[in-house]
């Protein structure tokens, strides 16, 4: 179902891209979004057309709509409409807070076979969560998450309530807190009272409300465990714990006994600890037996044993044990406990590993055969001894469990009784026995008098260090009760949840509704011990809560030593921050690494959403009807994960206790700076002795901020006035977005700077930490250097606290009140400032001790209206790049350093960046390539923005290159650019340096998304509306194609020309190849509407036809060399492609050619004769001259052939022989001393004697050449009929006219018998096959009848090219197997294997420098013969899409095809976009690993896979896919 309509005049979308697995595609797969708004922004999934889960795919989302109230199970589907050609877009309105979910579900894409295969069955994605922040508001403002101030307070130390509460409340609000954490339990008149409480809180102090949740545990006196043990785990509901609970009767008892056994009754010292600990396994562990626990029953299984022998009952054996009488006696016991136990390996009793019977008596009898009572002794004793060989890993088990057991109970011990650190509980007493029970006992009264006793002893929570959070401790599978590993909290029982409510279902109901409850008042949940909560229990409980409230806030208290298990918890249960404390730090250098994570992001960071010009809806299918003009689209990005920084809490000890009570200041102050919600505990900022002890501690607060008012800055009692001043700053700065933070840390000083991303202000703080032993120096902070940054000092004060050992007795003696130590906060001078050129400098005073802090309020004068500057930036770029046209757009973008140093006469390259390297574009996309990872990382410290830092060539480089080429004759279009640029980057030239980065990378990331844009609009609207890696790759034809002076199409006059690759074939004689032009053409230039770039290669190439050939290298047509044999037969295809793509294509046959070289003539002349360009042609006599010349046989030796033409070649090798073989049609050319298809490596090497030697010859009958010449006479032959072309055929050598319908019938009559190997050899004598040679069959020949007869036979990646063109010379069924085979054999993540690996000559890492004495690889001579290419993945996918579909009968079968296609692309997609060329490599080595050779960006590479999506297009009309 789709989202109800609206109306309204922008929206803002965040995008959120699905992987094919359908995972959201951001890191650790957190997906964090802002509180909801009004109107409502959307959440826009974004799933590839035809991705793997949208074969028969559905999206299911549970957030709910406007209106709904959410049902976690509650999903609505939105059906995946497939398409290959573009992103399908579904958008969901966020109208409300929580953690939320979505999965897919879909048919599971089957592997692909030519044979029929059973279909998977339906599947599901794993579930994905969503979190939403909560909406917060106080005081009629919204109140962020990371401008929350939290004070934390025990209700029962507040005093009676209203008349005590009220004073506290007063002086918590006036201390700038705006949240506090209470508990609702100590109200008289309960509900109503917390109501009252709340609403006044709110109203009166502006003071939202927190409170801890506990979901876990319950107190050990909670009165309804009386009427419901089974809440607890006890014996009966867990009797695995009864082992544990013995052990822990028996230690209590030990305990009560010691002085009877002589032992000591306090631990004075180690060696009263050894005596106790030491008694132990004879008073505790003997005594019990602990050891029959883990044991079997010999004597009674071996009976039943028997017994079961004895009745013929039997367990069906595994067929294994039927050769029991061979096995050791190790090997019958391991038998049993793994295939014999009736309850496993668990241990819910004595003897409660119990052997079965039926499977001990199946043993016997493979030992004994069948009862007879005379076997039946010998029978026992037998089962007596395996059992016996069985107890012996159990004994061990059994001795290890006993050693933990003493060695835990020995540890905590020393920390209970002899540590200093410890609580140091004293004597043993029945109140204070040896050791923390594991086991509340519920009190015998009335109400458990019902119960069965077992079930009154219920285990206590607690935890274990390191233990994995999502194991239930007290569950079946480990044994931490039993091995003391529990460090417990005794108060408190552990709940039994089970695995939902139907498990205890008293227990589920009782707690939602306590969860309702509390949801109903309060704010937000602290969730206590979320780690060992177990998550199913958590997220039904919130689920319950946010029924009632769901702007719920939801902290947590998660120590889970574990990130990614920390992840699990935060996206399952929407956690809006995670509990994290300052005071746990242990030195200053440890403060800063905590401060530090929580601050915020580094000053000068990158935008990853720019404040770019809203877009209209575009590139995909939007689910639901759209009444939007604009849409402002954001990307879902990496979230941290938030925190609640607390500079002390309930757990810590204060800083009197840890550090020195005049660190109070300094860290409250550190925190409060930080970027993300903080809080404190009352006690804290008053300067408490100590920690308040919850538990046994009786009285009240007392606060001098209870009592008056307190004013900023100085005053006694504590820091209250300091920290009014730094809450305060921290909520604006949290509620204005003040994320950008830098923090330095020397000696005990810490400096942190917070400012605001846009507006530049912020605030400097200098906090002097005081440490144990940190004296009373100014701490010799150097002097620090604000660039281009106004200072102004709003205070520095220090704390002065009385700690002495007396004042600290004397805070403590207090028997009503808590008291704080005798504190002050000071006012001092703090720091000289000052001023030079704009810049600030701070000098700490001699005076600023330990405990000493000083703030001040920083801005940047020239970016004062820095907002404005961001805007202005992101403002006239559709009037800036709006005009360009793609030929401006190459030199705006690109131009690879050849090509500039062309355009420059040699004195311009692309841009060096000082201790990185040069760029690998001079234009935009050169700058953009190394930025996006940047701004992508955050990564400040990359050398571009050092160098930025140091000055600003990058920006003058930039703009000086575009203002010089848009003075020159046909670029002046960019002089809109020019400006652009120029005006920006004069705006920011005066900006701190330090911002200089940001500020570059934002220009550069609107200019070329601009750029990018307009390339995109410029393209036909199958590149416009399609998806992003289609436009990815027609960006590769802007790349390639441009003005270029040594390498024009013409001698004569200057146009763009397209390159075969860069860097590598850019310039000169290297830039343009007839076969790679002809390659590229259909997909850079007719697939994506650049017909006339289109028309005028083809003229060009026309022009210098000769031999009948298209010449291999043009050199601008000066020195065009004729040797390739493919040529002339992909430029016909590109003919033949431009009648049928382009409108009136069919005009270009009657387009009139200039002659280079005279027609039907192998005479040679320079360009600057009189002969040349002095005879005319249409591109149909051009067509037919190909044609004619073939058939009547071409035989040439070329122009200057030598050494000045070919140092490689010999000299047969220059001889270039063509003829038609007219019993088949089919053309033969070439020979075993020349390479003259798209193989076409020359041996080079005179060490390896390779030199003049072809890696790949090719000679023969070349499959791609009999593809795509029957493909161009076939479509000769069809227009001639129609009445288009003026010739009907042609002459052979002989004079014999032959048809053009009659060559192709001779070529597709022949094809199959010449070309197919069979699957078996029996069919051999049907077709031109040797058997002997033969190396892999059900494949199409390479070659036919080339001069080495195994080469015919070899695997290569060329037959696909003919398929494509020529798909009716196939038999489908036979095309199919061969492009399986293709495909498992061939096909690497990006390209395709030129050889077969089987075949011996196989050598696929392509090294050009190697200078062996290997032949087959020494300088480069394998570049054919393995390494994996990726232009021929283009033609193989094409080919496997039409043959595919031509089996296929319905849409689900269509869609398989599509999306077998769709997932072969993967390797491709993930490369163009890697790759800083943002282009397809020329080729990889095996597998697609990195070829340090291969030119990075290819013409053909790109092209041949726009051609497959153009194919699709026309083959997917029944899928939506539409034909432009």
């Amino acid at each position: 179902m789709a989202p109800p309509q609206t109306r309204q005049g922008s929206r803002t979308i965040y995008k959120l891209p699905l992987t094919d697995a359908g995972a959201p595609d951001v890191p650790n797969q957190y997906v964090y979004l802002p509180a909801p708004t009004t109107p409502p922004y959307h959440l826009r999934f974004a799933i590839e057309g035809t991705s793997s889960i949208c074969r028969e795919g559905s999206l299911w989302v549970n957030i709910p709509l406007e209106g709904e109230e959410f049902d976690r199970s509650k999903f609505r589907q939105y059906k995946l409409e497939p398409d290959f050609n573009k992103t399908l877009h579904i958008d969901i309105p966020i109208t409300t807070a929580g953690a939320f979910s979505f999965y897919t579900t879909y048919t599971p894409l089957p592997e692909f076979n030519n044979e029929e295969v059973k279909t998977p069955e339906p599947t599901r994605t794993d579930t994905f969560y969503i979190d939403i922040e909560p909406h917060l508001l106080v005081g009629g403002s919204k109140l962020p998450l990371d401008s929350l101030n939290i004070m934390s307070v025990v209700s029962k130390f507040l005093g009676k309530y209203p008349q005590d509460w009220d004073k506290h409340l007063k002086g918590i609000s006036r201390r700038g807190y705006n949240m506090l954490s209470f508990d609702p339990e100590m109200f008289p008149k309960g509900e109503s009272d917390v109501a009252h409480l709340i609403k006044k809180m709110e109203n009166e102090y502006e003071l939202l409300s927190l409170t801890d949740v506990v979901f876990n545990h319950t107190a050990n006196n909670s009165v309804w465990l009386e009427d419901h043990p089974e809440a607890g785990y006890n014996v009966e509901t867990a009797p695995w714990l009864e082992s544990a609970l013995e052990l822990d009767n028996a230690l209590l008892a030990y305990s009560d006994k010691l002085a009877e056994l002589d032992l000591p009754t306090e631990l004075k010292n180690g060696e009263d600890l050894d005596k106790v600990v030491g008694g132990i396994r004879e008073h505790v562990l003997d005594k019990i037996q602990l050891w029959e626990y883990f044991a079997c029953d010999v004597k009674t299984d071996a009976q039943a044993a028997v017994d079961s022998w004895k009745r013929g009952k039997s367990r069906k054996p595994n067929p294994s044990v039927a050769n029991a009488a061979s096995w050791s006696l190790f090997e019958k016991a391991d038998y049993l406990k793994n295939k014999g136990l009736l309850n496993g390996l668990r241990i819910d009793g004595r003897f409660s590993r119990k052997v079965d019977p039926e499977a001990a008596a199946a043993m016997l009898s493979a030992l004994h055969g069948s009862y007879t009572a005379e076997k039946e002794g010998q029978a026992l004793e037998t089962m007596k001894s395996i059992l016996n060989e069985l107890n012996l890993p159990f004994y061990r088990e059994y001795d290890e469990d006993c050693n933990a057991i003493i060695e835990q109970t020995k540890g905590r011990l020393q920390y209970t009784r002899l540590d200093a650190h410890g609580p140091q509980l004293g004597a043993f007493t029945k109140k204070n026995p040896l050791i923390e029970t594991f086991f509340a006992r519920l009190p015998l009264n009335e109400k458990t008098k019902k119960h069965n006793p077992k079930a009154l002893a219920l285990a206590v929570n607690g935890w274990i260090w390191a233990a994995d959070a999502m194991k239930d401790n007290a569950g079946p599978d480990w044994r931490p009760y039993l091995r003391r590993e529990l460090i417990p909290w005794s108060d408190c029982v552990k709940l039994r949840y089970g695995k939902g409510p139907e498990d205890n279902p008293f227990l589920w109901e009782f707690m939602g509704q306590y969860c309702r409850l509390m949801a109903k008042y309060f704010t937000a949940f602290r969730i206590d011990n979320c780690h060992s909560t177990p998550i199913h229990v958590a997220e039904y409980m919130l689920d319950e809560a946010r029924k009632v409230r769901p702007d719920l806030a939801v902290f947590a208290e998660l120590f889970t030593n574990n990130e990614q298990t920390d992840l699990v918890f935060i996206k399952k249960l929407g956690i809006s921050a995670l509990i994290r404390e300052a005071m746990q730090a242990w030195s200053t250098q440890e403060l800063s690494r905590v401060v530090h994570r929580h601050c915020g992001r580094p000053i000068g960071s990158f935008n990853i959403d720019l404040p770019s010009p809203s877009k209209s809806p575009a590139n995909g299918h939007v689910n639901g009807n759209s009444y939007f003009t604009r849409e402002i689209i954001k990307n879902v990005t990496e979230s941290p994960v938030h925190a609640l920084f607390m500079d002390c809490t309930h757990d810590n000890e204060m800083p009197a206790q840890k550090r020195d009570a005049r660190d109070t200041l300094p860290t409250a102050a550190l925190v409060n700076m930080c970027g993300c919600a903080t809080g404190s505990v009352i006690g804290f900022d008053e300067i408490y002795p100590r920690i308040v002890e919850i538990v046994h501690e009786n009285r009240l607060y007392s606060s001098i901020s209870s009592e008056g008012e307190v004013h900023l800055g100085q005053g006694e009692g504590g820091i209250a006035g300091c920290k009014r001043l730094f809450n305060q700053i921290h909520a604006l700065m949290g509620k204005d977005g003040f994320t950008e933070t830098f923090l330095d840390h020397q000696g005990e000083l810490i400096t942190l700077h917070r400012v605001h991303p846009g507006s530049r202000k912020g605030y400097f703080l200098i906090a002097h930490t005081a440490f144990p032993g940190s004296g009373n120096g100014n701490g010799g902070l150097k002097p620090v250097n604000l660039t281009g940054t106004k200072v102004r000092q709003i205070g520095a004060w220090t704390l002065e606290v009385e700690q002495s050992e007396e004042a600290k007795k004397a805070a403590l003696a207090d028997e009503k009140y808590l008291e704080g130590l005798p504190a002050r906060t000071k006012n001092i001078k703090g720091a000289r400032i000052e001023c030079d050129n704009g810049s600030t400098t701070i000098y700490v005073d001699d005076y600023f001790p330990p405990g000493s802090v000083a703030l001040f309020e920083t801005w940047v004068p020239s970016a004062e209206h820095a907002s404005g500057l961001n805007n202005f930036i992101a403002s006239g770029t559709e009037e800036a790049f709006g005009e360009l046209d793609l030929i401006d757009l190459n030199f705006l973008l690109y131009r690879c350093d050849p090509e500039e140093r062309d355009s420059s006469g040699g004195k311009d390259g692309v841009y060096t960046i000082p201790n990185y390297g040069p760029l690998v574009y001079a234009g935009l996309q050169g700058w953009w390539s190394v930025l996006e990872p940047i701004v992508r990382e955050n990564n400040l410290g990359h050398p571009l923005c050092n160098h930025l830092r140091e000055g600003t060539w990058a920006l003058d480089f930039v703009v000086g290159r575009i203002e010089r080429i848009s003075k020159q004759e046909g670029y002046s279009r960019l002089q809109k650019p020019a400006q652009w640029l120029r005006e920006r980057f004069d705006a920011v030239r005066e900006v701190p340096s330090f911002l200089l980065p940001h500020y570059f990378a934002m220009i550069i990331q609107v200019a070329h998304e601009a750029a990018t844009r307009r390339g995109v609009a410029c393209f036909g609207s199958n590149i416009r509306n399609g998806q992003s890696f289609l436009q990815q790759l027609a960006m590769v034809s802007v790349q390639q194609t441009g003005y270029v002076k040594s390498a024009s199409l013409w001698p004569n006059k200057l146009v763009p020309s397209l390159a075969a690759g860069l860097p590598h074939f850019a310039v000169e004689w290297a830039r343009c190849w007839g076969r790679d032009v002809f390659i590229s053409l259909r997909g850079l230039f007719l697939c994506t509407g650049r017909y006339d770039e289109a028309k005028e290669h083809i003229i060009a190439f026309g022009s210098v036809l000769k031999h009948g050939l298209i010449p291999n290298l043009l050199s601008s047509g000066d020195l065009p060399r004729y040797n390739c044999r493919d040529g002339p037969w992909f430029f016909l295809q590109n003919v033949q492609d431009y009648a049928n793509i382009v409108p009136d294509g069919m005009s270009l046959l009657k387009e009139k050619v200039p002659r280079r070289f005279l027609p039907y003539d192998d005479t040679w002349f320079p360009s600057d004769d009189p002969r040349a360009y002095s005879k005319e042609s249409t591109i149909e006599e051009i067509i037919q001259e190909i044609l004619q010349q073939h058939a009547s046989g071409i035989s040439f030796r070329e122009y200057n052939a030598g050494p000045n033409l070919d140092m490689q070649m010999k000299p047969e090798g220059f001889q270039v022989d063509v003829n038609v073989d007219w019993n088949t049609g089919i053309i033969f050319g070439g020979s075993q001393t020349n390479c003259g298809t798209w193989m076409d490596k020359m041996g080079e090497s005179d060490k390896a004697g390779s030199k003049g030697v072809p890696g790949t010859p090719r000679d023969g009958a070349a499959v791609e050449i009999t593809g795509l010449a029957y493909s161009a006479i076939r479509w000769v032959a069809e227009i001639s009929k129609a009445g288009k072309y003026a010739h009907s055929g042609i002459k052979t050598s002989s004079g014999k006219e032959i048809t053009f319908a009659s060559w192709a019938d001779k070529i597709k009559s022949s094809f199959e018998k010449c070309y197919w190997v069979p699957l078996d050899a029996s069919a051999d004598s049907k077709f031109e096959v040797d058997s002997k040679i033969v190396n892999r069959r059900g494949i199409y020949k390479d070659l036919y009848k080339s001069g080495k007869p195994y080469e015919d036979y070899q695997l290569r990646c060329n037959f696909p090219i003919a398929m494509a063109v020529a798909p009716d010379l196939f038999t489908p069924e036979r095309a199919l197997h061969a492009l399986k085979i293709a495909d498992d054999v061939l096909r690497g993540p990006t390209g395709m294997a030129t050889l077969d690996p089987s075949d011996m000559n196989y050598r696929p890492y392509y090294v050009n420098s190697e200078d062996s004495t290997d032949s087959a690889t020494s300088k480069g001579r394998n570049y054919h013969q393995g390494p994996e290419w990726l232009w021929p993945t283009g033609f193989f996918l094409r080919a496997l899409l039409k043959f595919d579909l031509m089996r296929r009968n319905d849409i689900e079968g269509r869609l398989e095809s599509f999306q077998q296609v769709t997932r072969r692309l993967a390797g491709c997609k993930a490369a163009i976009k890697d790759s800083p060329w943002k282009g397809l490599a020329e080729l990889t080595q095996k597998n697609g690993e990195y070829c340090p050779d291969s030119s990075p960006t290819q013409a053909w590479s790109a092209s041949c896979l726009i051609d497959l999506f153009h194919d699709a297009a026309a083959l997917g009309l029944d899928l939506g896919v539409t034909k432009e």
